[in-house]
């Protein structure tokens, strides 16, 4: 019998694991995944945790319940992974042998790569929201904040879903406004980026609504380290932005198991050099990469996993048949950008083609706007949580197209 073996249980190798099952014949294929976590959090929900649209038990639920019954789930840490020998190592020491490899294994903040943000005043006055443990530290935190200088700050622009941080700040907005307490609040936006976003007419829309909630941003900020006695972020080049609470997304890497095995890509963040289209290890032939684990130039988001997802399963019967590698990822992605006041925009974009204005999914009709701020865009958000549970992560068919459509698209 021969072996597949998928790194990682979370939203991309929960969805391989399901659509490799349902492909591939079990008396001659035996499908195992490793995580060490026996919980699988809707990472989405961490966004809402803190202004309590969601509590903790909201996004949590164990991972054996989203995996079939055939597959082979395995609770270990991956120590390291010997692609030569076709074995990844367990933390225990025990092996497992491939044919087939599957690396899910994400991206995780790091806050300890920048001198200070670890320091004392974590989780009493600096908190991340893409932990489980950062998101409901910082509920806690705002429920009796008294007001100052709240900070929102990048430390790099590698990171898992980009847009979350510019919804934090829109929520806050919201958030203070209906607490009766914004004017006791300054909402600054700090970002190494040279605006909101990476794509022109998305950072003039998205720009513009911080100017009209009176966000200030701070342009092309490369933080060097967090002063905690002054309570102040301080960039490379020495400028300064003083904090009361500081809302931090730390640098992201990827996998340790990843870096320890050394096939993480040139810049030391762990992320596996992969081909853009198939998805293929540039190494190893039987080596494929999905989701934030990869080096590819798109989003690291729950919708490129899902996109990619569909590409990936047609590429991988296709190795297992000796055929060649012909389905193709564009890079497609889309995300709702939550603006407050249960409104929110949309983006939707590929490797080639930038956010532009236009209806979708549907042309003429949407009935979800994108780049437009409306009610429908902030019910897709929110409808997205059961969509994610039911179908998405087992692998069930989402009726949006796996490549970026122009339909509905003004691109004037």
């Amino acid at each position: 019998m021969k072996k597949i073996l998928i790194l990682g249980a979370g939203t991309a190798g929960s969805m391989m694991a399901n659509k490799l099952y349902k492909a591939l014949n079990p008396e001659l294929w035996k499908i195992t995944i490793v995580d060490k976590d026996e919980n699988h959090y809707y990472q989405p929900g961490y966004l809402f945790i803190p202004f309590g649209v969601y509590q903790p038990e909201d996004v949590v639920k164990p991972k054996k319940d989203f995996l079939p019954k055939g597959v082979n789930f395995v609770i270990s840490e991956v120590a390291k992974i010997k692609p030569e020998n076709n074995q990844v190592i367990l933390r225990d020491g025990s092996l497992l042998q491939y044919d087939v490899l599957v690396v899910a294994t994400g991206t995780v903040p790091v806050p300890e790569e920048t001198e200070g943000l670890k320091g004392e005043l974590w989780y009493k006055d600096i908190f991340d929201f893409y932990t489980f443990e950062g998101t409901t530290a910082l509920a806690k935190k705002l429920e009796t904040w008294e007001g100052g200088n709240l900070v929102i700050n990048l430390a790099e622009t590698i990171i898992k879903c980009p847009v979350a941080p510019l919804e934090f700040a829109f929520l806050a907005d919201a958030y203070f406004e209906e607490k009766g307490m914004r004017d006791k609040v300054n909402i600054t936006y700090v970002t190494p980026n040279s605006g909101a976003f990476t794509k022109p007419k998305a950072t003039a829309m998205l720009n513009q609504l911080l100017e009209e909630k009176n966000i200030t941003v701070i342009p092309d900020f490369y933080l060097m380290q967090v002063d905690n006695a002054r309570k102040v972020l301080v960039s490379y080049d020495e400028k300064e932005v003083p904090f009361d609470l500081l809302v931090s997304v730390p640098v992201n890497k990827g996998d340790k198991a990843i870096i320890n095995s050394n096939l993480g890509d040139e810049d030391g963040l762990g992320f596996i050099p992969t081909d853009k289209y198939t998805l293929q290890s540039k190494q190893f032939e039987n080596m494929f990469i999905i989701g934030d684990a990869t080096n590819v130039p798109a989003s690291k988001a729950g919708s490129v996993a899902h996109f990619e997802a569909e590409i990936l399963i047609e590429n991988i019967l296709s190795y297992i048949n000796g055929q060649p590698l012909e389905a193709k990822f564009d890079g497609h992605a889309n995300c709702f950008i939550e603006t407050g006041h249960g409104k929110a925009t949309l983006i939707d974009f590929n490797y080639d083609t930038e956010p532009l204005p236009g209806k979708f999914p549907f042309a003429g009709v949407g009935p979800m706007g994108l780049l437009k701020v409306n009610r429908a865009n902030h019910m897709g958000k929110l409808a997205f949580k059961w969509v994610y549970w039911h179908m998405l992560i087992t692998g069930k068919h989402i009726p949006i197209s796996t490549h970026m459509s122009m339909a509905g698209k003004i691109t004037d």
